[in-house]
């Protein structure tokens, strides 16, 4: 509008790598076609304008998966501490690449670049990095410390996850299983966090498949009724787009489950026969995908009923990780609706020890209250109950069995006021529609659930 052409073609260059290289993300048609229109009023008279330079291409990752390099633990120096700290990054490296959606970048790649002092940022365009995990190894005598930081090189190296981890020295491999493993488990839902906001931050411009997947998995976990449908389209213009994604056939599948469990279905029939074909699509599509078994299998057991062979898909699904917390949960459950309550105690409360802080620790700790619920701990069901309606009043799983154990307790009024916001969230509830779609294999188990909601003042039919 000044007439300073030179310098808005300068603003637009400056723009357009900025919004490569931190989004992602290209300029709009419009935008281009602008500074085409600026760049060719600057140079009329002479023979021809140069041509825009291409804009930075859109990284692998941004189509694929997040990208992440484990450096090299520093150390004080002694020969067990170098040993230990070698060890531990080579299996954490291992433990990530379960994790079909990150790619990892070993410490030993990583060498070359990094010393005691150096800059981590210059790592995001030499290695084409979002994430660096760095960290040090200190020995005391019989005691080590093991401290891990997770740094986003798309947020100028910010801290976005720590941990310090202080064990035994007696077995080095256990000790380094045992940190791998809590280290995986952690920053894999972290990183998925913050992958989906970036995704939700960039221009909804020829989104790709990934895109599109990680921004309905924040709105599938929010469980609000229009951004949850919302997140079911995009999951449906991810396999448009890419029928072959295996990840996007998964989380559809896994859509589909809150999709009847919330009551929202309005064909349940056809919400079923959806499920159960988007989950077997996916581990079809990718037989390495921990994260698909574990879906199927809870698609399996859940909605299908079919015990025995989501228990075996289960197994599939923490063979390929066994660092994968929902896995644990989702086996658990499976056992719970069996019968094998303390199984189901045990592989659940897995996820707790994997990753304690678990940013959907609601729907694992609403699964928790399935076995003690059915082995009659009544009070630890309602002190889980009440943790995880704060966390996530919105699940109606969560109140189900909360309300039961409240119910069997006899305390009405609490009861009442329970009944009230599960009915909010699923109006059509009653002890009729439990009976015929509840899971559970043993009679007495189904009859004792029945039995607290109906004390509960659920209604019959």
């Amino acid at each position: 509008a000044r007439g300073e052409r030179r310098q808005a073609l300068e603003a637009f260059e400056t723009c357009r790598t900025a919004l490569a290289r931190q989004l992602r993300a290209q300029p709009s048609a419009e935008t281009v076609a602008l500074a085409e229109t600026i760049r060719g009023t600057e140079d009329r008279g002479a023979h021809g304008a140069a041509p825009l330079p291409a804009a930075p291409p859109l990284r692998r990752s941004a189509a694929r998966g997040a990208r992440l390099g484990t450096a090299p633990l520093q150390t004080l120096g002694s020969a067990a501490e170098e040993h230990l700290s070698l060890g531990l990054a080579e299996e954490i490296t291992t433990a990530l690449s379960r994790f079909r959606w990150i790619a990892v970048v070993s410490s030993a790649s990583l060498a070359r670049f990094m010393g005691p002092n150096s800059d981590p940022l210059p790592l995001r365009s030499a290695l084409d990095l979002d994430f660096l995990l760095s960290g040090s190894v200190q020995a005391d005598g019989e005691r080590v410390r093991v401290t891990l930081r997770l740094l986003d090189l798309h947020a100028a190296g910010e801290v976005v996850w720590a941990q310090r981890f202080d064990r035994e020295a007696a077995n080095l491999l256990a000790l380094q299983d045992e940190i791998a493993a809590a280290v995986v488990a952690q920053i894999d839902p972290e990183i998925l966090l913050i992958e989906a906001k970036r995704a939700a931050a960039r221009p909804p411009v020829d989104p790709s498949a990934y895109e599109l997947v990680l921004r309905a998995i924040p709105a599938i976990y929010r469980l609000e009724h229009d951004a949850f449908l919302e997140a079911g389209q995009l999951l449906t213009q991810a396999i448009a787009r890419e029928p072959d994604n295996a990840a996007a056939h998964a989380w559809f599948a896994y859509w589909h489950v809150f999709l009847v469990g919330q009551g929202w279905a309005e064909d349940q029939d056809l919400a079923l026969n959806r499920a159960g074909t988007h989950a077997e699509k996916a581990i079809l599509l990718d037989p390495g995908d921990a994260r698909a078994f574990a879906i199927a299998g809870h698609v399996r057991s859940f909605l299908h009923h079919r015990l025995d062979e989501a228990i075996r898909l289960h197994e599939r699904a923490l063979s390929l990780n066994p660092n994968l917390p929902m896995a644990w949960v989702f086996s658990g459950v499976a056992h719970a609706y069996r019968g094998d309550h303390a199984e189901a105690l045990q592989r659940i409360i897995r996820y707790r020890r994997l990753s304690p802080m678990d940013p959907h620790a609601f729907l694992f700790d609403t699964a928790l209250m399935i076995p003690h619920l059915l082995l009659h701990e009544h009070e630890q069901v309602v002190a889980l109950g009440m943790q995880v309606t704060e966390m996530n009043p919105g699940l109606s799983a969560a109140w189900k069995p909360y309300l039961a154990a409240l119910g069997q307790l006899g305390r009405k009024a609490e009861a009442a006021e329970a009944l009230q916001r599960l009915l909010a969230l699923e109006p059509g509830f009653t002890i009729r529609r439990f009976l015929s779609t509840a899971p559970f294999a043993r009679d007495l188990d189904r009859e004792h659930y029945a039995a607290g909601l109906r004390s509960a003042g659920v209604p019959e039919a």
